[in-house]
């Protein structure tokens, strides 16, 4: 029998903030502390309470040592967020997913006491499924409908992007005004989501992934885009994030392959799309969320991972072959790296995994499902609870050693925080310990318990310098 757990912790709706030590004879930060000012701070978002469970930033003096506590101080809590997104280490914004309507987001600084700040600003961002971050810009994501105006001779809609745009210097919102068409994106009649977008060699790197037809996509020129009519559906079905509509085909017919567009500029318009056959196509997903799986390593080689989720469709037609593995496009080049590739299903026992992230040099880690893909797999409980770190060059995967028994674990916090060669990332378990933050030496593949937190679950771990704005 599968266990059912949270195991990325960052998808959830998270709450409040708050910011203080748990030694009772450190100065309440709250009250200006002991006058000096602060140049930066280590930032963790957590959960706490009993009863009722609220949302806090702790600042803490050290990852790798120590506790903090939410029962000391003047708590200092928000609204709901889905990610905390740490931006130019200066910013921390609180991104609202808000179940695919307008959600309200923030953004916070650190002062030069010591204390995080509210910006004046709010952001009504649209519904996302991917992010990322360029230049000055927090960029979300998502494929909608668009306006009848662009309807068929059917009044079925084409599907297009929508982009959000948060400036994080000037403090403003912006969509995208222009019509982004996300149907027949890579020339085989199937609309595309976008899962990451990656800044890396003043480009941005994105994957478009195929999503099927819509009912659009399925009436173009005839129809001559379906290769499988026995999946155009009869009726309208599904749920939530797999909800479909009659008379579209829902996943794509190309599950044997992986794309990538490379962009100029913020616009995310006429990009160079390049495709490999060595892998299936690039994210891992929960729910309605694209997770990013497009990485670039320090010296600008980008790396494409891809957990071939499409192993756990429920047509045949729509199964990839192919294993969970990576690919490489070189610095300085356009093209997928013809004499780069690793099977990762090899290494693992033919265990997938959900997310990657980069943790500096070419290292990569990779938040690994604990079973493998079989008929009985299920993406949203199937629990993930081992990470494994990956180097580029050698193509070796390491599980990493140090770490709670997987078992107990609940689930990691967000993105890593990476520091002098060293990752830091919550864990959550559910052992009865309080979370923790532990340090990764990608080297090795050690874990370090390090900075215990005495919440209920720990949400984000990174840094802010502190601003006099």
């Amino acid at each position: 029998m599968k266990r059912s757990k949270l195991y990325l912790i960052s998808a959830l709706l998270i709450a409040g903030l708050a910011f203080f030590s748990c030694d009772s004879d450190t100065p309440d930060p709250n009250n200006g502390g002991n006058g000096d000012e602060v140049s930066e701070s280590y930032v963790v978002a957590a959960l706490d309470g009993t009863t009722t469970v609220a949302n806090y930033l702790l600042t803490p003096d050290a990852l790798d040592k120590g506790s903090i506590s939410t029962k000391v101080g003047d708590p200092y809590e928000t609204e709901t967020g889905t990610y905390w997104v740490f931006s130019k280490d200066k910013y921390l914004f609180r991104l609202v997913y808000n179940q695919g309507n307008a959600g309200v987001s923030t953004s916070y600084v650190l002062n030069t006491q010591g204390n995080i700040e509210e910006r004046n600003n709010t952001y009504e961002i649209k519904r996302f499924t991917s992010y990322g971050t360029y230049k000055d810009y927090v960029i979300t994501s998502s494929t909608n409908d668009l306006g009848a105006n662009l309807a068929d001779a059917n009044g079925y809609l084409p599907k297009g992007f929508q982009f959000s745009y948060l400036d994080v210097e000037k403090e403003t919102y912006n969509s995208n005004q222009e019509v982004v068409l996300s149907e027949n994106y890579l020339d085989n009649g199937e609309f595309v989501t976008l899962a990451g977008i990656l800044e890396a060699n003043n480009k941005i790197y994105s994957a478009p992934i195929p999503m099927g037809l819509s009912q659009y996509g399925v009436k173009a020129e005839g129809g001559k885009y379906v290769k499988y009519p026995e999946l155009v559906k009869t009726e309208d079905g599904g749920q939530a994030s797999s909800a479909y509509k009659k008379g579209e085909l829902q996943w794509t017919q190309y599950p044997d392959e992986a794309w990538v567009a490379i962009y100029n500029d913020q616009n995310l318009k006429n990009p160079k799309l390049i495709k490999t056959d060595k892998i299936s196509y690039a994210t891992g997903r929960h729910r309605s969320q694209y997770y990013q799986m497009i990485w670039a390593a320090d010296n600008g080689d980008v790396y494409v991972f891809s957990p071939s989720y499409a192993k756990t469709m429920d047509e045949d037609a729509q199964k990839t072959k192919l294993p969970a593995g990576v690919v490489r496009i070189k610095a300085g080049t356009e093209e997928f790296d013809s004499d780069y590739y690793y099977n990762l299903e090899e290494q693992t026992n033919g265990n997938p995994f959900l997310q990657s992230w980069h943790i500096g040099g070419d290292y990569f880690l990779l938040v690994m499902y604990d079973e493998p893909y079989d008929d009985d797999f299920d993406s949203t409980n199937t629990p993930a609870s081992r990470l494994a770190v990956f180097k580029g060059e050698t193509g070796k995967l390491t599980y990493v050693t140090g770490l709670p028994d997987p078992d107990k674990i609940q689930g990691f916090a967000g993105m890593p925080y990476v520091e002098n060669g060293i990752a830091y990332i919550g864990v959550t378990t559910t052992d009865g310990n309080y979370p923790a933050v532990y340090s990764i030496n990608p080297q090795t593949a050690k874990a370090v318990k390090g900075l215990e937190l005495q919440v209920v679950q720990a949400v984000a771990v990174g840094k802010l310098n502190a601003s006099k704005n």
